[in-house]
C-alpha cells in the first residue's frame, strides 16, 4: 500500500540521503545540524503523545462524555479518521521535509492568487495549536501532582492559584530543556520514549493483575457489556455524545505531526519523517487503545470515578481499584511522562514559530527566527512561546474556561492537517509531485475519508456538554471564543496590514517568494514569450523604466518580477508582453504568407 521507492522520485526531489540538497531545492538553506535519527524522530513525537498522561488528561472527555464506550469502541472508530489524516500528511512530509510543514504544502499546493491567505491561515491555526500545548500539559502535570497531595493528605484545599504556580514552575523547567543543543534533547528524548514504553507496560499489569476488585465483592474483570456500554453523562442523544468523545482520541493523537516540524534536523528526511509520522499514530494509537481497555475492564463506578473528590479522573480511577501504594506509584508514572511532554512540546512550537517568523508571518519576526549561536536552536522563539503559554494559563481563573485549550488542539490541529490534504486531491492533483513515501492509488480514498471526518468534527468540538437549562457560562465550551477569535484576530491583521508583507514562503537564499508549481510552470512561460521578442524588440518598458532585452541580467529580471506581479494580482505586464509575442508571432506569419 505504501510506496518506499526511489523510483516514484522526480526531478524536483533530489536523491535520497542529500537532506542539505532537498531542503534548498526547496527554497531556503541549512540552519539546522541533522542529528535526529529515525529513532530520535520518532521518539520527539512519542514523547509529545504521551500516552498515559494524555489517556489521563482526556478521561474527562471519554468516560466524563460516554462511560467506557469513549475508552473502547468509540476510540476505535475515532482513530479511523486519525489514521486517514495521518497517511495523508505522511505523503505530503515526504514531497516537503520542511519544518515550516503543513504551512508550506499549503502554500506549494495553492492556487497562486490565494497561496498568501491559505498559506496564513493554516500557519496560524497550527502555531495555535503547538503553542497551546505546552500550557495544557503543564496544567495537566501540575494538576496530577496536586490531585495526590489531595490523595494523600484529605485535609489539604487546593486552590487555583496552587495550580497556577507550579504549572508555571513546570513549564519553566521545561523551556529550559527545550532550549538545549538538537543531540542532546535527541538524548532525553529517546530516555523518555523508553520510559513511556517501560511505565505503559508496568501500569498495564499492575491494572490487571494488582486490582483489587475482588475484595470489594466483584469479579476480576467487568464483563463485555460493561466495558464497552454507553453511559451517557451528557445532553445530547447517545450518537452526538459519542461523537463528542472522539475529542479523547483527536486530542491524545495530534502530536503525531511533530516529525514533520523537525523535518530539518532529521536525517534521511523524505523517508524517516513520514515513517516517524506513520510509526507515531499507528504505535502509539494501538498501545493507547490497549491501555484503555484495561482501564474499561477494571474500573468500578465510572460516575464516582468522574465525581470524586480528589479532582482527577486518572487518579481517582486508580484509588479505586489499587491499594494506596500501588495508586501512588502508577500515578507517580503519570507525571513524570507528562512532564516530558510537556518540554518536547515545547521543543515542536518553538520550530514552528521559527519556521513561520523565517518568512515574515509575526511581528518582530526577525528576533524570533533567531538561531542561538550555542546551542544552534531558536531559543528566542522558545521564551516566547513559554510566555504566551503562561498567559494562557491564566484561563485556569475561570474555572472550565482552561478546558478551551484541549478543545482549540484539537479542531485547531486536524484543521491544519488536513487543509493541504483537500488542495492535494483537488486544486493540485495533476500538478503534485509526490516524494519517495506515497500511498499511489490509496491517495484519493484515503484523502477523502480524512477530509469528510474533520468535516464532521468540526461542529463536534464545539459542542458544550450540557445544553438547555442546564448550561451555564461555567460549564460552556469556550472554544468557539478561543480558537475562532483568535483566528479572527489573525485574519484581520493580515487583511489590515500583512498581506502587504506577507505574500507566501520567504526563501531565505534569494530572499523572494518561492513558487509553487503552477508559478514556475507559468516563469517558464512568460520567459519563453519574452525570448520571442527579444531579438525583435531591443526594449521592453517594465513598470514605467525602459529595460534592454538583450541584456540576460535585465531579461530575466523583469520575468521574475513580472511573475511575481502577476501572481499578487497585477497581470497587467504579463498582458502586455503576452500581446507583443503575438503581435510578432502574427507579423512573421504575415511575412511568410
Amino acid at each position: 500500500m505504501f510506496l518506499d521507492t526511489i523510483g516514484s522520485r522526480t526531478s524536483f526531489v533530489t536523491p535520497l540521503g542529500e537532506d542539505d540538497q532537498v531542503i534548498q531545492s526547496l527554497g531556503y538553506k541549512p540552519e539546522f545540524k541533522r542529528d535526529l535519527s529515525l529513532w530520535a524522530t520518532f521518539s520527539v513525537s512519542f514523547s509529545v503523545l504521551g500516552l498515559i498522561p494524555s489517556v489521563a488528561s482526556t478521561m474527562w472527555y471519554s468516560i466524563a462524555y460516554g462511560g467506557n464506550a469513549g475508552l473502547t469502541w468509540g476510540f476505535l472508530i475515532g482513530m479511523t479518521g486519525v489514521m486517514a489524516v495521518c497517511c495523508s500528511m505522511c505523503e505530503i512530509s515526504s514531497a516537503y521535509p520542511t519544518s515550516g510543514g503543513l504551512y508550506y504544502a499549503t502554500a506549494m499546493l495553492s492556487p497562486p492568487k490565494y497561496k498568501a491567505i491559505l498559506s496564513w491561515t493554516v500557519g496560524w491555526s497550527n502555531y495555535f495549536v503547538q503553542l497551546t500545548g505546552g500550557p495544557a500539559v503543564g496544567w495537566s502535570c501540575a494538576s496530577i501532582i496536586l490531585a495526590l497531595k489531595s490523595f494523600i493528605d484529605p485535609t489539604y484545599v487546593n486552590k487555583t492559584w496552587h495550580t497556577y504556580l507550579l504549572t508555571i514552575a513546570i513549564t519553566f523547567t521545561c523551556a529550559s530543556i527545550a532550549s538545549l543543543p538538537t543531540k542532546w534533547i535527541a538524548r532525553v528524548n529517546s530516555c523518555t520514549s523508553i520510559l513511556n514504553m517501560i511505565f505503559l507496560f508496568i501500569s498495564w499489569i499492575v491494572i490487571l493483575g494488582g486490582n483489587n476488585r475482588k475484595s470489594q465483592g466483584l469479579p476480576k474483570f467487568n464483563d463485555n457489556k460493561t466495558a464497552w456500554g454507553i453511559e451517557n453523562f451528557t445532553d445530547w442523544p447517545d450518537g452526538i455524545c459519542m461523537l463528542m468523545t472522539f475529542m479523547a482520541v483527536i486530542w491524545t493523537m495530534s502530536g503525531f505531526d511533530i516529525p514533520f516540524h523537525i523535518a530539518e534536523e532529521s536525517s534521511n528526511s523524505q523517508i524517516s519523517t513520514p515513517r516517524a509520522i506513520f510509526m507515531t499514530a499507528s504505535i502509539g494509537g494501538t498501545l493507547c487503545f490497549v491501555y484503555q481497555l484495561s482501564i474499561a475492564y477494571t474500573i468500578v463506578n465510572v460516575s464516582d470515578v468522574v465525581n470524586s473528590e480528589i479532582g482527577q479522573p486518572y487518579v481517582s480511577f486508580l484509588a479505586q481499584i489499587l491499594d494506596r501504594k500501588s495508586c501512588l506509584a502508577l500515578a507517580s508514572f503519570s507525571v513524570i511522562l507528562t512532564f516530558s511532554m510537556c518540554f518536547t512540546s515545547m521543543i515542536a512550537c518553538s520550530r514552528v514559530l521559527f519556521s513561520y517568523s523565517r518568512d515574515n508571518c509575526f511581528p518582530m519576526s526577525h528576533i524570533w527566527c533567531h538561531i542561538n549561536s550555542k546551542t544552534k536552536t531558536p531559543v528566542n522563539a522558545v521564551w516566547m512561546n513559554w510566555f504566551i503559554g503562561a498567559c494562557l494559563d491564566l484561563l485556569m481563573f475561570g474555572g472550565v474556561a482552561i478546558d478551551a485549550i484541549f478543545s482549540l488542539g484539537a479542531i485547531g490541529s486536524f484543521i491544519s492537517f488536513t487543509f493541504p490534504t483537500l488542495l492535494r486531491i483537488t486544486y493540485a492533483r495533476n500538478t503534485f509531485k509526490p516524494g519517495p513515501w506515497n500511498m499511489g492509488k490509496w491517495t484519493y480514498f484515503c484523502g477523502w475519508y480524512a477530509v469528510s471526518f474533520v468535516l464532521l468534527m468540526i461542529p463536534i468540538l464545539n459542542f458544550p456538554q450540557y445544553r438547555g437549562k442546564d448550561l451555564t457560562p461555567e460549564l460552556m465550551n469556550w472554544t468557539c471564543l478561543v480558537y475562532y477569535g483568535s483566528m479572527s484576530l489573525a485574519l484581520a491583521w493580515y487583511f489590515i496590514y500583512a498581506h502587504k508583507i506577507f505574500k507566501g514562503p520567504k526563501s531565505n537564499i534569494t530572499n523572494t517568494v518561492i513558487p509553487n508549481y503552477e508559478e514556475h510552470d507559468d516563469q517558464i512561460k512568460f520567459e519563453e514569450k519574452l525570448s520571442i521578442i527579444q531579438t525583435n524588440e531591443p526594449k521592453i518598458e517594465n513598470n514605467g523604466n525602459i529595460i534592454n532585452l538583450s541584456d540576460n541580467k535585465n531579461s530575466n529580471h523583469i520575468s521574475m518580477e513580472s511573475v511575481n506581479e502577476t501572481n499578487t494580482g497585477s497581470s497587467i505586464e504579463n498582458e502586455n508582453i503576452t500581446k507583443r509575442a503575438s503581435t510578432v508571432l502574427d507579423k512573421k506569419d504575415d511575412e511568410k504568407v
